[in-house]
């Protein structure tokens, strides 16, 4: 009979936690709970609260929920490249503005330069994932705070925008172009299928391959990933480029969306992120970020949004419920840090 070899840390975390759990009052067990599930019970909450009070039934429809996923798809991208930086430890405040700017960069590439389609956009993701490559190199070379680092340069990015649009929309695009949003595969609209592909593939880069063990590994801590021979650096470097891709490739699909390139298009798209990554992180986890809770995450942000709508709220309390939802998310991943940790 042969034994499986079990990691020491994995045995004494385990160990660790059923303690917790079994000497914890009942409040902090329902703390905990709370801090793991409270996000699901509140999606289910709000599923029920719309399906009854949404006039005649419209909330429940196929059409309805499909277009619910449709509009979460976008922001599960950008989303999703965020979560690799804060995975890596790290935060990203330029990934709206450098969305914006791959909106009128691959516009103005097909409109002005008469490129065509994919290479318009593969130049696109060049510059982003180059722009994610300049934010890291900054953070981890020249030591500038992560959050001051990518805020300017996120501003540098706004500059940039105007610089080469003047101000005004890129318009007059082909018709090929919209219809790489607007078009459908087996009847679902292609957003939700490029989400799934980049949702998958990010699952597997963190959850098995080398380079996503190092990015845990780095996030973790950074003074035991140098000392086990992990190019911190480099790793931290990766994920920025990473969240930069991610973020043109939401300005490409988001200008295909609206049909042309505008400076500010997707800028909005910074707090839905934010929202969505830590609302995931106190889901299913002790606090701790995944694309599995991103997704999530942005499902429940944006079934708030569609059911407010469909119940004609006006529009200032879907910015309560964005900024709302997005202090109750970080409560919620904090206590969870907290409990994991005790």
């Amino acid at each position: 009979m042969t034994t499986q070899n079990v990691p020491t840390e994995d045995v004494e975390g385990s160990d660790r936690r059923h303690r917790i759990w079994k000497n914890s009052s009942g409040s902090r067990q329902g703390l905990v709970l709370l801090s793991k599930y409270g996000t699901l019970v509140a999606m289910a909450v709000m599923l029920i609260v719309f399906g009854v009070f949404v006039p005649n039934g419209a909330f429940f429809t196929s059409e309805n929920l499909i277009n619910i996923v449709n509009q979460s798809s976008l922001t599960a991208i950008i989303a999703s490249g965020l979560t690799i930086v804060l995975v890596v430890g790290e935060f990203d405040l330029s990934i709206g503005y450098v969305a914006s700017l791959a909106g009128v960069l691959v516009t103005g590439l097909i409109v002005r330069q008469g490129l065509p389609l994919f290479l318009a956009a593969f130049i696109t993701l060049l510059i982003g994932g180059g722009i994610g490559a300049v934010n890291g190199i900054v953070v981890t070379k020249a030591r500038v705070n992560a959050v001051v680092a990518t805020l300017g340069i996120g501003t540098v990015v706004v500059g940039l925008s105007f610089g080469y649009t003047a101000g005004s929309p890129i318009v007059a695009v082909p018709k090929s172009f919209p219809h790489l949003a607007l078009g459908k595969i087996a009847g679902l609209p292609n957003p939700i299928w490029l989400m799934a592909f980049i949702l998958g593939l990010l699952w597997v880069v963190l959850n098995r391959t080398p380079l996503g063990q190092r990015i845990q590994a780095v996030g973790g801590n950074r003074d035991a990933a140098r000392l086990a021979g992990i190019r911190t650096d480099r790793t931290k470097i990766s994920a920025f480029v990473i969240a930069g891709l991610c973020a043109a490739l939401t300005g490409i699909m988001l200008a295909s969306l609206l049909g042309s390139g505008t400076v500010s298009a997707a800028d909005s798209y910074l707090m839905d992120s934010f929202a969505a990554v830590f609302l995931g992180s106190a889901t299913l986890r002790d606090g701790e970020f995944h694309i599995v809770g991103t997704l999530i995450g942005v499902l429940i942000v944006n079934v708030g949004f569609n059911g407010l709508s469909q119940l004609g709220t006006p529009t200032f309390w879907q910015y309560i419920f964005k900024g709302g939802i997005l202090v109750a998310a970080v409560a919620l991943s904090t206590i969870a840090r907290r409990y994991a940790r005790r």
